[in-house]
C-alpha cells in the first residue's frame, strides 16, 4: 500500500489516486510508493488546517493554550526518542545517509521539540509608554495556517526546526516534504496524532515540487511560508507567495568558506575541515565547501587534508562508512557534471577517497574529491555542488581572505581559524554571512542558534527563539482608560 497523505489525523490517498516511486539510494531500486499530491490535495490539507484554527482563531487548535501546546510538543519529543531506531532506519534508507548520521538527526529532532515545548509560554508582548490615560501593549499571535516545504538532505531536522517552531507559536501547519524523502515526515505525523495533537494542526501532503509544492506556495489560505532548498526554486517560491502577500522565510544555498590563518591550531582545524564537507555526503547547505589557507602554509596543510581524503570511504548506510550515497540519480549526475567541468578547466586534483568494493552497483555513490589552488572564477568556487567536493585557495592577508570569502553570490556560514582575538572580531564583522564560527565549525550550529543567510542564501531566520518570533504576527492594542491631566 502506498504511503498516503496525512490530513486531519487521517491517512488519505491522493485525490486522483496517483503515486510516486520511492527509490533506495544505496542500490537504485524502488521499495515503496508515496501519494502524488495535486492542488486538490493541498486545498484539502489547507482547509483542514483552517478548521483547526477557526475563522476567528476560535478553532480547537487556536484555542489550545500555550501551556498545553508545550505539553503536546514535549510528548511528541518523547515519542521520537522512544521510536528513534525506527525513525533513523527510515531516514537512512530514504536519503542514503549513514545510520550514524541519521541517529544524530533524530536526536536533534527530539531536541527541537524539547526546546520549542519549553518556549511556548514564553512568547511575551510588551507595554509601551504613551499618552497619560492610555495603555498600549503588544501581543504576539499566530499567523494562522503556515506552509512548510522540507528538503531531502535533512528531512527530520528541518521538519523539527520549522514545524516545531510554528506549532509552538500556535499555527496550524501544512507540510510538503521533498519527493525524494517523505517517509520520515509521514511517520512523525502518526506520532503527533498519537501524542494528542487535534485534527488539522499538522497535515502532510507528499508529491512533486512543481505540482504540490507550487500549489502550496500559491494557495491564498497560507499566511506564512517556510522554504529550504535551492536559490532558483526559492525565487519561484517567493514570487508565488507574494501574489497573496504571504511572508516567506527562505533558507537557500551556500558556498561556505573555512579560513585558516598562519597562527591557527591546525590539529583542531583539520578534522573540522574534513567533516564539514563529508558530513551527509556534502549535501548540506552550510557545508564548508571552500578552504582558504594562508599562503605560508597552504600546500602543507592541504596535503594533510589530502591524507584524510585518501582514506575516506563511501558505502551503504548499513556499512558504517564515512559517507553514504547521494540521495538520487539526479543529484549524482549533478555532482558528476561539476567534476566534468573541473576536468575541463584543468583543475589540479589533490586527493580522492574510494567507494567500498561491496557497495551495491546501482547506488548513487560519489567518493570525496579535493582540488587545490582553484581560481576564483572557477565554477567549482562559485556554484553550489551539494556533494563531497572541496576546493582550496591561498590568500595573502586578511583583506585578500575577505575578498575571496565574500566573492560569491552566497552568504550562509563561514569558519575562521586563528588565535588572534582582534583578527577574530575583524573577520566576524566583515564576513557577509548569517553565521560565523571561530575556531570551530558547526555546519549550522545548535538548536538554540538562529540560522539563515544573506544575499542568495536567503532571508529570515530559523532555529532558536528568533524562529519562534518569525512565526508570529505582532499586534498593537491601545486602551483608553482615562483623561490627560
Amino acid at each position: 500500500m502506498p504511503a498516503h497523505h496525512f490530513i486531519a489525523n487521517t491517512r488519505v490517498a491522493a485525490a486522483d489516486g496517483q503515486t510516486i516511486p520511492v527509490i533506495d539510494p544505496s542500490d537504485g531500486r524502488e521499495y515503496d510508493r508515496i501519494a502524488r499530491g495535486s492542488p486538490a490535495d493541498i486545498d484539502q490539507a489547507v482547509r483542514a488546517a483552517q478548521a483547526a484554527m477557526g475563522e476567528s482563531f476560535d478553532g480547537p487548535w487556536a484555542m489550545t493554550c500555550a501551556r498545553d501546546r508545550g505539553r503536546l510538543l514535549a510528548a511528541w519529543g518523547h515519542a521520537v526518542q522512544e521510536h528513534a531506531d525506527e525513525l533513523a532506519g527510515i531516514e537512512a534508507r530514504d536519503t542514503g545517509k549513514t545510520l550514524r548520521t541519521a541517529r544524530n538527526d533524530v536526536t536533534a529532532l527530539a531536541r527541537y521539540f524539547e526546546y520549542y515545548a519549553g518556549a511556548c509560554d514564553k512568547l511575551h508582548g510588551e507595554t509601551l509608554p504613551y499618552d497619560t490615560g492610555t495603555l498600549v501593549m503588544t501581543v504576539r499571535e499566530p499567523h494562522g495556517v503556515t506552509g512548510h516545504i522540507i528538503p531531502w538532505n535533512y528531512p527530520v531536522q528541518i521538519f523539527g526546526r520549522s514545524v516545531g517552531a510554528s506549532l509552538a507559536a500556535g499555527n496550524a501547519c501544512v507540510v510538503k516534504p521533498a519527493e525524494d524523502a517523505s517517509l520520515s515526515a509521514l511517520y512523525l505525523a502518526d506520532l503527533a496524532a498519537r501524542a494528542g495533537f487535534p485534527p488539522g494542526a499538522l497535515n502532510i501532503v507528499t508529491g512533486y515540487g512543481q505540482e504540490a509544492g507550487a500549489a502550496l506556495c500559491a494557495h491564498p489560505g497560507i499566511r506564512h511560508l517556510s522554504f529550504t532548498g535551492s536559490t532558483a526554486t526559492g525565487q519561484q517560491v517567493a514570487a508565488a507567495a507574494a501574489r497573496h502577500h504571504c511572508p516567506v522565510v527562505l533558507e537557500l544555498g551556500g558556498k561556505s568558506p573555512q579560513i585558516v590563518f598562519e597562527d591557527a591550531d591546525l590539529d583542531a582545524a583539520l578534522p573540522a575541515v574534513v567533516n564539514a564537507i563529508v558530513q551527509n555526503s556534502g549535501q548540506t547547505c552550510s557545508a564548508g565547501s571552500r578552504l582558504l589557507v594562508h599562503e605560508s602554509l597552504h600546500d602543507a596543510f592541504v596535503e594533510r587534508v589530502a591524507g584524510r581524503f585518501r582514506v575516506l570511504r563511501a558505502g551503504p548506510p548499513s556499512s558504517d562508512a564515512d559517507l553514504g550515497p547521494l540521495v538520487s540519480r539526479r543529484q549524482y549526475e549533478r555532482v558528476r557534471q561539476m567534476l566534468d567541468i573541473a576536468r575541463g578547466e584543468g583543475l589540479a586534483e589533490a586527493a580522492r577517497g574510494r567507494i567500498l568494493d561491496d557497495a551495491p552497483p546501482g547506488g548513487f555513490y560519489q567518493e570525496p574529491v579535493l582540488f587545490r589552488h582553484v581560481p576564483p572564477d572557477s565554477a567549482l568556487v562559485r556554484e553550489e555542488i551539494f556533494g563531497p567536493v572541496l576546493v582550496t585557495q591561498a590568500f595573502r592577508d586578511e583583506a585578500h581572505a575577505l575578498a575571496l570569502a565574500n566573492g560569491t553570490d552566497y552568504g550562509l556560514v563561514a569558519g575562521v581559524w586563528t588565535r588572534d582575538g582582534a583578527r577574530q572580531l575583524c573577520m566576524a564583522r566583515h564576513l557577509r554571512c548569517g553565521q560565523v564560527f571561530i575556531n570551530n565549525y558547526g555546519a549550522g550550529g545548535g538548536v538554540e542558534l538562529p540560522f539563515g543567510g544573506v544575499k542568495s542564501s536567503g532571508h529570515g531566520r530559523e532555529k532558536g527563539f528568533e524562529a519562534l518570533l518569525g512565526f508570529t504576527a505582532l499586534k498593537t492594542v491601545a486602551i483608553r482608560y482615562g483623561h490627560d491631566t
